[in-house]
């Protein structure tokens, strides 16, 4: 994650992750370390996986006294193992331990999402069909789960409803009909987007190529609906799917040939990546 993308829209977050964890004081560290003095810790990662979000952790610390030192081991891509040094930590000892927590709820948070991203996207290899994202992530936190997803080997969907027009049942249900919606979304955004339409019949499908769509998402139906779907839909639109996608049940997916299939798993269900920050002393 660049400078320029931290300073115009991590920055205010991490500053309000902070602020949550610390409304007045931090009654623990003030009371061992009532006066400044410099130290020292290590970043240490305690299970395998891919790290990502180290710029993010270390930008904590920087937010609360610019003259830390973060001193790097490693790069967010990078597989690690178990007991492996990460980066080492040098500043004030109040702001080592002020900060700790929340630089590493970020840091476990990415490198899980990136983990997990990374055995999933394992899975697509040789096939022409990209991995997706959703926009299911936690709130304040997309900036740093979406780019969690791309360090695992994923692609981001849309970023937030600014981003492009993805007309789901409830848009159908408001325009009165699949044609009716993209008509509309063709009308009022003509040039720069693409429309996509969410599907979860055959029927559907039909309408959806007759109006155009440019991607036809198939949401929650059988490997054999999607078979005949895709038949149908025949290259005139591109194609996704999407609909509780896990690990544990994408292969059903793979032989299908879609463009894209789209997991809120990535983000929703990863679990985190245990790390921690130890042998913290004077210098």
């Amino acid at each position: 994650m660049n400078d320029i993308t931290m300073k115009l829209n991590a920055d205010k977050l991490i500053m309000m992750a902070l602020q949550e964890d610390i409304t007045s004081e931090d009654v623990s560290t003030n009371a061992v370390m009532p006066e400044k003095k410099m130290g020292t810790v290590d970043l240490i990662c305690k299970q395998d996986g891919i790290i990502a979000g180290l710029d993010v952790y270390a930008r904590v610390f920087t937010l609360l006294d610019p003259e830390t030192e973060v001193i790097m081991k490693s790069k967010d891509g990078d597989f690690v193992k178990k007991g492996q040094l990460l980066a080492v930590v040098n500043g004030d000892i109040r702001v080592l331990l002020s900060g700790e927590r929340v630089a590493l709820n970020y840091l476990q948070r990415m490198s899980g999402i990136a983990t997990y991203t990374n055995e999933v996207a394992k899975l697509l290899e040789g096939s022409k069909t990209t991995l997706l994202d959703t926009r299911k992530t936690t709130p304040n936190c997309r900036i740093f789960e979406k780019y969690a997803v791309r360090v695992g080997g994923g692609c981001n969907h849309r970023y937030n409803l600014s981003d492009g027009v993805l007309l789901k049942d409830n848009h159908i249900g408001a325009a009165g009909s699949i044609t009716n919606a993209v008509k509309m979304a063709k009308e009022y955004a003509p040039f720069v987007r693409k429309i996509e339409i969410e599907v979860e019949t055959i029927e559907q499908v039909k309408e959806a190529v007759e109006a155009g769509a440019d991607i036809i998402m198939l949401d929650n139906m059988t490997t054999e609906q999607m078979q005949e779907a895709i038949a149908w839909i025949d290259h005139r639109a591109e194609t996704e799917c999407s609909g509780n996608v896990t690990k544990e049940n994408i292969a059903r997916l793979t032989a299908l040939g879609v463009d894209y299939i789209s997991s809120g798993a990535l983000t929703h269900s990863s679990p985190i990546m245990d790390i921690s920050m130890k042998n913290l002393h004077a210098i």
